[in-house]
């Protein structure tokens, strides 16, 4: 079968959580600590989805720029207040990876301003759809192969 395209992934996440997908897109970051996280880009870079490598090890940094296939779990990652209020206690140590707030399509450039605005927008969510949480989705990679 055909692998599923990022968009697509992307537009049907909430009923895939938690199933193994087979997904393409092209890798445009891996996250330079051993390579344990890639980023896979759909049609332009707001459709970009996480993929950690979980059991495999690594990922080869020579992925970059290339189209990769990855076979995996689709995982749930949600963001509430009490993520929320645990992210304002580590925050004075620690700054998040640029690639990972572009995935989330976060614009603020300070932390507190990242957090005010997940705030915002949970509560926006919750106002419409009664869930008072925000939901981003990653990929738990268990193989992945891409054209050297």
């Amino acid at each position: 079968g055909e692998a599923l395209q990022i968009d697509d992934l992307l537009a049907g996440a909430d009923s895939l959580a938690g199933k193994e997908v087979w997904i393409e897109g092209v890798c445009t970051h891996a996250c330079k600590h051993g390579a344990r996280k890639i980023f896979l880009m759909g049609s332009d870079d707001t459709q970009t989805i996480r993929v950690e490598s979980g059991k495999l090890g690594k990922f080869d940094p020579q992925c970059v720029g290339s189209i990769v296939r990855v076979k995996g779990i689709l995982r749930e990652q949600r963001v509430d207040e009490d993520y929320l209020r645990s992210w304002e206690e580590q925050v004075r140590t620690q700054a998040g990876c640029d690639s990972e707030k572009k995935a989330r399509g976060e614009t603020a450039a300070t932390v507190e301003g990242r957090i005010a605005d997940f705030r915002r927008k949970i509560a926006e969510r919750n106002a419409a759809e009664g869930k008072p949480y925000l939901s981003f989705y990653f990929v738990e990679a268990q193989s992945y192969e891409f054209d050297r």
